[in-house]
């Protein structure tokens, strides 16, 4: 790599947890600020949500409603770019429509390959329950009614098993996916970067800050869930919030080349 280019990649800088509380009360404010736009882009993720669920109860397969509707969460980055634009143009006191936000993502091809990373994850998240379920509940769970998988789930010994290692892959895919597009996003609607700089930036954030960081995983781990209990309406309020606090947050963790805001 050359020297010409180290020298255009972004600059990590730490954080602590205050910059990170700081930067979600921000978030809240940039909600507050244009929440009809948080609102529609929060319904459209939750409209995604509650049209999987209602699939696959349709087709039978309500098993697998668990690990859709947590791998569904993997979504998110992707479907809060929008948002993460939203807090750029408030920043730097852009004018703020969809029209002008669709135009921004739409001249960002390197966007398109984040998504795919995103989805890729998640297609292998599914993969790996349909893998779970066969070598710890056996071939013939892929038969069973929603009910007869709770019960074999929750009162056998195969069954918590499944949960524990099921669990724990996820956590690890969903570690993985943070750190990838924590910053990746927001920076490439920041800067003319590839996608795989972009990655690669965010995974020295993480790495740079790792308790601010990985507390922050936990806490949007803790509000997704919590915000998809009620049939994922809690997303039209969380989704926006966290979404313009990941918005700001590349200002806080890449400097560089960046307009910064004075807050920060």
């Amino acid at each position: 790599m050359s020297t010409e280019h180290h020298k255009s990649d972004p600059v990590v800088r730490r954080i602590s947890v205050t910059d990170v509380a700081e930067a979600l009360s921000d978030g809240m404010r940039d909600f507050q600020a244009a929440p009809l736009y948080g609102l529609i882009i929060g319904i459209m993720f939750a409209a995604g949500g509650i049209l999987i669920v209602f699939s696959i109860t349709a087709l039978g397969m309500s098993y697998l409603g668990y690990p859709l509707a947590a791998g569904f969460a993997l979504l998110g980055p992707f479907a809060a770019i929008g948002l993460y634009d939203i807090s750029r143009r408030r920043e730097t006191g852009q004018p703020i429509s969809f029209l002008h936000i669709w135009s921004t993502i739409k001249s960002r091809s390197e966007i398109a390959w984040m998504a795919f990373v995103t989805l890729f994850v998640f297609i292998v998240w599914m993969y790996q329950v349909r893998l779970l379920m066969a070598i710890f509940l056996g071939l013939s769970s892929s038969v069973l009614n929603f009910n007869q998988i709770i019960v074999q789930v929750l009162t056998t010994n195969e069954g918590i098993l499944f949960l524990l290692v099921g669990n724990a892959i996820g956590a690890v895919l969903s570690l993985i996916l943070f750190s990838l597009t924590v910053i990746s996003f927001p920076l490439l609607l920041e800067r003319e970067v590839d996608f795989v700089t972009a990655m690669i930036t965010s995974i020295r954030a993480v790495i740079a800050s790792p308790t601010p960081m990985i507390g922050w995983a936990a806490v949007v781990v803790v509000l997704l869930i919590l915000s998809m209990l009620p049939l994922f309406l809690g997303l039209l309020v969380v989704l926006p919030v966290l979404a313009t606090r990941l918005g700001i947050c590349i200002d806080v963790l890449s400097s560089h080349s960046l307009s910064v805001p004075s807050r920060f």
